[in-house]
């Protein structure tokens, strides 16, 4: 998450193959034996996200100076801006939210003065507007922000996770961010406090998506790559904070780039499936990077790599741009169908690097049979990526029209496909018979 607190569509029988720039997916580092799971349960929650989750969070954009207004306007812009329909359900309000104290009774409440309805009332007027409503806490006795001395209070959910989770049910709550904070990341204390607001959360038996982060500053490789948390939550975080820039170099502690996060979380894409899924951190597309920092704001061409490659991931599509001011641009490439169609795939299949390629190009398999096809320019200046067709396993009877899911315009494919593919750029090709 950026500048976290100081511490851290294809009809039936088509034939479907998308084109996307798939960064530091090295078969070499593909794990030779599955992870240590950490539950054994099959799944933490069933049935609530058959799908990656796709919505919009208020960090980003906000941190915490947010507002019930902000939050508001931020759900009647996922309408207006198609985002809503394209898929983005959840409107999560992050960090700082609450009051610094908790009620006489423990509860916890919405600031007085900036959620002065409450939270309920907020999840209503999410609701009303065919969305979903989201919140944030931690397992800790202080969440990232108090932690790092930018928030006052200690309303973690430790000792109240209960309480908390009733909370969260009665108000109508849909989706639970739940973020470790600390750098002090004993495993067994990490299973154990993510595991009691697991086991609160299903005693509501409200359907809540439980989402968490073990990962906060950790120096060696985080506990969300290293282990496999499907049992525990719905989602994991797999590296420290993502920021707005293309690759960072400062140190795992100081959060990622779009590349340096890609490169830790493509080894791991066969842990993914049905109500358990991989989270590379919310997207950074049309989120404001700071000028004169390894984090000023992605290119043009990184922001479609960071959308194309976390659907290719089946990665969870939570946006963080400030929606009340989102060019059209921002827009049209959230809601792109031909993307989120791939994100959505209800097989999640993992990519698999094309045999005699050398590892430039990534497939994966769709649920309709179809496959996903991912060149690779990990270069800081362009190059050209070809394929040769039979690589592709595609019929030697048909003819193949490839359509660049860009700008439209479509090409007959011959015996190959070659893309001059730009810095940090993503190409998306569909091919159909």
């Amino acid at each position: 998450m950026f500048a976290h607190r100081g511490l851290t569509g294809c009809r039936a029988g088509c034939f479907l193959l998308l084109v996307v720039a798939l960064l530091g997916c090295s078969a070499a580092s593909m794990p030779s034996d599955r992870p240590t799971r950490l539950s054994d349960a099959a799944v933490a929650f069933a049935g609530v996200a058959p799908t990656p989750p796709m919505g919009w969070d208020t960090w980003n954009s906000y941190g915490c100076t947010i507002d019930a207004g902000i939050v508001e306007r931020a759900a009647d812009a996922m309408v207006s801006t198609g985002m809503r329909d394209a898929g983005y359900r959840y409107v999560i309000v992050d960090d700082c939210w609450f009051a610094t104290q908790r009620a006489e009774n423990g509860a916890l409440q919405g600031d007085p003065v900036r959620f002065p309805d409450g939270m309920a009332a907020l999840a209503d007027y999410v609701h009303a507007r065919g969305l979903k409503f989201g919140i944030y806490e931690s397992p800790n006795a202080q969440t990232c922000a108090q932690l790092g001395g930018t928030y006052p209070g200690n309303t973690g959910s430790l000792g109240h996770e209960r309480l908390d989770a009733d909370t969260f049910a009665a108000w109508g709550v849909d989706y639970l961010k739940y973020d470790w904070c600390s750098t002090e990341s004993d495993l067994t204390a990490q299973v154990g406090a993510f595991t009691r607001m697991r086991d609160a959360l299903r005693a509501t038996g409200r359907p809540i998506v439980y989402s968490i982060n073990p990962n906060s500053g950790v120096v060696q490789t985080p506990p969300g790559s290293r282990y496999d948390w499907s049992g525990i939550a719905t989602m994991w975080r797999t590296t420290n904070d993502l920021h707005p820039g293309w690759e960072l170099d400062a140190g795992e502690t100081q959060g990622q780039g779009v590349r340096e996060v890609l490169d830790a979380t493509c080894p791991l894409v066969g842990r993914q499936g049905p109500d358990h899924w991989l989270d590379p951190d919310m997207l950074v597309v049309g989120v404001p990077g700071t000028p004169g920092t390894p984090y000023p704001g992605l290119t043009p061409a990184e922001q479609r790599t960071n959308l194309g490659m976390w659907a290719m991931l089946s990665a969870p599509l939570i946006a963080g741009n400030p929606l009340t001011f989102t060019s059209a641009a921002t827009a049209n490439l959230l809601t792109d169908a031909g993307v989120i169609a791939v994100d959505q795939d209800p097989l999640a299949a993992p990519a698999e690097a094309i045999p005699g390629t050398d590892e430039k190009a990534w497939r994966r398999t769709l649920s309709d049979g179809s496959i996903v096809v991912a060149l690779i320019n990990r270069d800081d200046v362009a190059g050209r990526i070809t394929v040769p067709r039979t690589a592709l396993a595609l019929s030697d009877s048909k003819n193949y029209v490839a359509q660049n899911l860009w700008d439209g315009r479509s090409t007959p494919l011959d015996h190959e496909i070659a893309a001059e593919v730009a810095a940090h750029d993503t190409v998306l090709l569909r091919i159909s018979g």
